[in-house]
């Protein structure tokens, strides 16, 4: 009888977790790039049971130079994807109606690293120079930077040279560009482990300039936020994703180590992981998710001013709620 009544148990207690695991609400993140710590509060949400504590079984894809949200969660293959404003606003103006519901990171990253012997001090002082610039959208808050600067950005002594840059600091290493497009907490970094000295650069962030655009927010469909459940399910993924931010700014090393577990491709290290996710952790501090209209209105505005050819042609509507992170703080 007793060995009935075990058997009977461990049947119930098999049967009740397939049918939570059956019962949780299956979510598809699309990354913007490759596993790495700027993503880190998703892997650590994952890791550490914040996605199914919440009631949902979370997949998360890597991105890559080939990958682009927009066309992936288009296609179907995402419910939601991490993106950069200015792709993202871009899309919607092409047609795929993306729409911000989460704005995980408060800062940009994203910076001119220079060589201090080029004689560059301030802004005034590109005239003439080389500068390595990123495209496909990320151009334009430079174009933007430059528009207010007054400098035109067709060569010339009173203008500068763009170059096209790769996804690598190469142009500043073997000086074909005087100064080249960073981030805080990746190719900087690239640049120092090279063996260039912080004292021999001169590094000017577009958050200082005011002329920083919003990153890695979460975006998806306009559609399906008319879907309850949708909400209440992207309620659930951005509040424990945010719990996941939190527990990387208390333990940026084991949250950049869970990272580490999560590269299938072995690329990464534990130098450049734990260096990473402490300097995300920068970008990320003060927010709860909540996207700052302020913000988003000096990124629409940075757009707009970017030159003969800008990321978008005028003002979006729609491109933002507050209907998810709403829901998220009544919980």
């Amino acid at each position: 009888m007793k060995t009935r009544l075990t058997t009977l148990l461990a049947a119930t207690a098999v049967l009740a977790a397939a049918t939570a695991a059956q019962a949780a609400d299956k979510v598809t993140l699309q990354l913007k790039w490759v596993t790495q710590a700027q993503f880190g509060g998703y892997y650590v949400a994952q890791d550490k049971g914040f996605y199914s504590d919440a009631g949902l079984d979370v997949t998360i894809n890597p991105g890559g130079p080939d990958i682009a949200p927009p066309q992936v969660i288009a296609g179907g293959g995402a419910d939601v994807v991490i993106d950069w404003m200015p792709s993202a606003l871009a899309s919607r103006e092409k047609g795929v109606p993306l729409v911000n519901i989460a704005q995980p990171f408060k800062r940009s990253g994203m910076m001119l690293t220079c060589r201090k012997e080029t004689g560059i001090a301030k802004p005034a002082d590109f005239k003439g120079k080389t500068l390595g610039v990123w495209f496909f959208g990320n151009e334009y808050p430079f174009l933007s930077w430059m528009s207010r600067l007054k400098i035109p950005t067709q060569g010339g002594a009173g203008g500068v040279t763009v170059l096209k840059q790769g996804f690598n600091v190469d142009p500043l290493l073997q000086k074909q560009a005087d100064c080249v497009s960073t981030m805080t907490y990746n190719e900087y970094w690239q640049v120092i482990d090279a063996g260039l000295s912080p004292s021999d650069l001169v590094v000017f962030k577009y958050e200082d300039e005011g002329v920083a655009t919003l990153e890695d927010g979460l975006y998806v469909l306009e559609d399906r936020l008319k879907d309850a459940k949708f909400v209440d399910t992207m309620a659930r993924f951005v509040a424990a994703s945010m719990k996941g931010w939190a527990w990387a700014r208390e333990n940026a090393k084991a949250a950049a180590m869970i990272v580490l577990d999560n590269d299938a491709t072995g690329a990464q290290t534990e130098k450049h992981q734990v260096r990473m996710m402490g300097e995300i952790n920068k970008l990320t501090a003060g927010s709860d998710g909540t996207l700052d209209p302020k913000d988003y209105e000096r990124t629409v505005q940075t757009l707009l001013s970017g030159g003969s050819d800008p990321v978008i042609t005028k003002a979006p509507t729609g491109a933002w709620t507050h209907k998810v992170t709403d829901k998220v703080k009544g919980m």
